[in-house]
């Protein structure tokens, strides 16, 4: 039986150790710039609400159009690559992030500056979507947990640069800057990429499935959508009819792509033995972490009233261990296999989370630089070595796929997690103050600060119930490698662990 991972009668010759290292820093550059521009516009919300005269609401959306996008399309663009070539669709996100950036920092009111983020995302996807397939093809499986462990180093660096770079910029230059800074940057990168990058896995040639992209589109469309609604509106009919009609379209798309000779996700994945575990502890740990980032900067400038930039750079210490711990994450997922090392990165962060659901009107600062550290250990340790769970475990030519549906996941846990943040937050105070403590527009009263604050404690202990589940699917992992050791003979499934 052909093994996962392999192409079965094509022979894989590794590319030299010097073209794998310059094809890892391309790759981390991809990941790099993805990392600043989630950073840097955080830091910029403020003066794009005044610049540009968008409504508190709308300056929500800057933010989760880009994440509602690369949402939707990870699975799509992820697909595109095993068809079309990963290396190519990665280079043509680079081309599509240049551009979006570009009219980014041209943007006049609301509309522009919400409809050039949608088109960045669609090249945050390209990028993201494929660079982990990019990595399985170009390094052999006993090597690639420390290929994601400097992918990871990648994404830390960028978020440090997104503070630093945008805390000095929107001070002294102008909030344009933020995305005119992505424009040489990612010809820089491309023209690197054409150079060093090369597509090593097969193509698989066959039709696009068309049903297939518009219902699952549709359908995580209609699910984050009311989410996001949730996060700035009340509950109402409209809000609920899109949730049930998301969900519906999803149950459709699981029956049509059954029928499908060649589905848009491949849903055999989800029988290897490792893949739903891995990817539901992806999506756990997104719900979980993700709000952490809105709820300590909400605490730190509502209640402690902190600038945006102040703010940030509390947590660039998180952002800087994380950086060193993934590597080291990674070689250990080499050498002993990935389950444990990513269960132990969750069980750090449930520390963390701990941590900061004891954040009171007069906590020392240092505790929350503390909580942030810990949570980079916990983080540093389970990115790389989840990601190298799935891709060991996936058959060679389904890598973009499965890398898609990696992004996916953790997306659809992160936009989950923003509305869980704002609702939370707005159960103690009006959601439209709630809003302007994000952007870093007001700071609360003494009497609100401490209700708020209470009602914080209630989303990190709400967190680290997620992180508890995701703690659970990544250990149940060995019980799936338990079985295929005792399972005799060629047809053993690869269980990825």
């Amino acid at each position: 039986m052909e093994q996962p991972g392999r192409t079965q009668g094509v022979v894989e010759v590794p590319p030299p150790e010097t073209r794998t290292g310059l094809a890892l820093i391309v790759i981390m550059i991809g990941v790099l710039m993805a990392a600043v521009d989630t950073t840097i516009v955080v830091l910029a919300l403020p003066e794009l609400e005044r610049a540009l005269h968008v409504p508190l609401s709308g300056v929500v959306w800057v933010i989760i159009s880009y994440l509602l996008v690369i949402t939707l399309l990870a699975t799509q663009v992820g697909r595109l690559g095993d068809m079309f070539g990963r290396v190519r669709m990665y280079e043509t996100g680079f081309l599509v992030f240049i551009v979006g950036s570009a009219l980014c920092a041209l943007a006049s009111n609301e509309a522009t500056i919400i409809g050039f983020r949608i088109l960045q995302g669609v090249g945050g996807a390209l990028i993201t979507a494929n660079s982990g397939a990019v990595i399985a093809d170009t390094f052999p499986p006993e090597r690639r947990g420390r290929a994601y462990g400097f992918n990871a180093v990648g994404f830390n660096i960028g978020a440090i640069l997104g503070i630093l770079l945008g805390g000095v910029i929107i001070t002294f230059i102008s909030w344009r800057w933020i995305f005119w800074i992505n424009v040489p940057a990612g010809v820089i990168a491309y023209a690197l990429a054409i150079r060093v990058l090369h597509d090593r896995g097969e193509r698989q040639r066959q039709r696009l499935d068309l049903a297939g992209m518009l219902l699952l589109g549709a359908g995580l469309f209609g699910v984050l959508w009311a989410m996001t609604r949730l996060a700035t509106e009340a509950f109402t009919g409209e809000v609920a009819g899109l949730l049930v009609g998301g969900a519906a379209l999803l149950v459709v798309f699981v029956l049509v792509e059954r029928t499908r000779a060649a589905p848009m996700v491949a849903l055999s994945l989800f029988r290897i033995p490792t893949v739903t575990p891995t990817l539901l502890a992806s999506l756990f740990q997104s719900m979980a972490n993700f709000a952490v980032l809105f709820l300590v900067i909400m605490y730190l400038q509502g209640v402690r009233e902190l600038t945006p930039l102040h703010a940030s750079l509390l947590l660039v210490p998180g952002y800087l261990v994380g950086g060193v711990v993934g590597p080291f994450s990674g070689r250990l997922a080499d050498k002993v296999g990935p389950v444990w090392p990513a269960t132990a990165g969750l069980t750090v962060e449930i520390v963390a989370l701990a941590v900061y659901a004891q954040l009171g009107m007069t906590t020392p600062l240092w505790l929350v630089v503390a909580a942030a550290v810990v949570n980079g250990i916990g983080g540093g340790g389970f990115f790389p070595a989840n990601t190298s769970a799935v891709m060991k475990a996936v058959p060679g030519p389904q890598f973009g796929v499965a890398s898609g549906m990696l992004r996916t996941f953790a997306n659809v846990g992160m936009v989950f997690s923003f509305a869980v943040a704002i609702l939370v937050s707005a159960r103690s105070i009006p959601r439209g103050l709630a809003f302007a403590i994000f952007v870093g527009t007001t700071h609360l009263s003494h009497e609100l600060a401490g209700t708020f604050t209470t009602g914080l404690h209630a989303a990190f202990y709400a967190s680290m119930g997620f992180m508890a589940l995701a703690v659970i699917l990544s250990a149940t992992r060995v019980l799936h490698l338990r079985r295929s050791r005792v399972r005799p003979g060629p047809g053993t499934p690869h269980g990825g662990t």
